[in-house]
Parts: C-alpha cells; sequence; structure tokens
C-alpha cells in the first residue's frame, strides 16, 4: 500500500481519536486532492446539536469552501468509518472518487450508531419503513421543477 495512503488514513483515525477525547463522535475524516490534505474534519453531532455533522459532511463543507467549489471531483477521502448512507450520498453528490475507510458499518452498530439500521431501512419499500412517508401537494410542488427545467442560467449539479 502505498505510504501517502496509508498516512492519510492514519490521519483520519487520529481525528476520530481526537474527538472521542474531546465529547465528539468516534469518527474522523480527510480529503485529499493532489497528494495534499484540503480538509479534516471529526463528528461534531453533540458539539453542533446538529444531527448532519458527521465527519464526512463536515469534511467536505470545508473542502467545498476552501476549492470554492460544491464540485469535489479529483479528490479521495479517508474515513475512519464506512460512510453512513448520508454521508455516502453527499459523497456522492460532491463527486469524491473513492472513499477508504477503517471501521465498517457493522462496527458502529455494535457500539450504538443506527448506520445499519439506516442502509437496511433504505431497502425496504417506504410505505412500510420506521418513518412513514407521505406524497401530497405534487401538482404545486412541480411548479419549482418546472421552472428550474426552463431556466437558461442555472448551475447544475
Amino acid at each position: 500500500m502505498n505510504n501517502n495512503l496509508k498516512n492519510f488514513m492514519l490521519r483520519a483515525i487520529d481525528l476520530s481519536l481526537v474527538s472521542v477525547k474531546s465529547n465528539g463522535g468516534p469518527f474522523g475524516c480527510v480529503i485529499v486532492k493532489n497528494n495534499q490534505i484540503i480538509a479534516e474534519g471529526s463528528n461534531e453531532v453533540t458539539k453542533s446539536n446538529d444531527p448532519t455533522a458527521h465527519a464526512e459532511i463536515v469534511t467536505i463543507r470545508k473542502a467545498c469552501i476552501k476549492l470554492k467549489n460544491f464540485n469535489l471531483e479529483g479528490s479521495l477521502m479517508f474515513t475512519s468509518c464506512e460512510p453512513c448512507p448520508m454521508c455516502l450520498s453527499a459523497i456522492y453528490w460532491s463527486h469524491i472518487d473513492k472513499i477508504y475507510y477503517g471501521n465498517t458499518r457493522i462496527d458502529a452498530a455494535k457500539i450504538g450508531f443506527d448506520d445499519n439500521f439506516i442502509f437496511n431501512e433504505l431497502s425496504i419499500e417506504p410505505s412500510k419503513r420506521k418513518i412513514q412517508q407521505q406524497q401530497m401537494n405534487q401538482s404545486e410542488a412541480k411548479k419549482a421543477f418546472q421552472e428550474w427545467e426552463l431556466k437558461t442560467d442555472k448551475i447544475e449539479y
């Protein structure tokens, strides 16, 4: 294994350990582009009372601010744990090229994190999930989609 790759992963793991010691969750992450760390972060859910403040999301936000771009194509993510569905979605939206991770979602489930439960929920028909969903006012909601479709100066993502 490339020594740089190992060092980037070890940095993500170090961040997870620091997070545990500073009352954060046991997760750390770095994003690398052109063999340089461009952003790093750790879990801030309990610190910020923000359930979306996972290490990967925090780090993606920092990387996008630094690069002044929402598209992180050409970058790699090193994270101390397999990304949860929310983080995985954000990784896809940000176009990160590859993810390296340490612990698995099963490891996270063993210490009380919902990652595996949420992965399982996504494979269930929406009407049978723990959190119910119901569509309403589609014709009114479609107006924004129609306007977007016709917009000539939109920035697609």
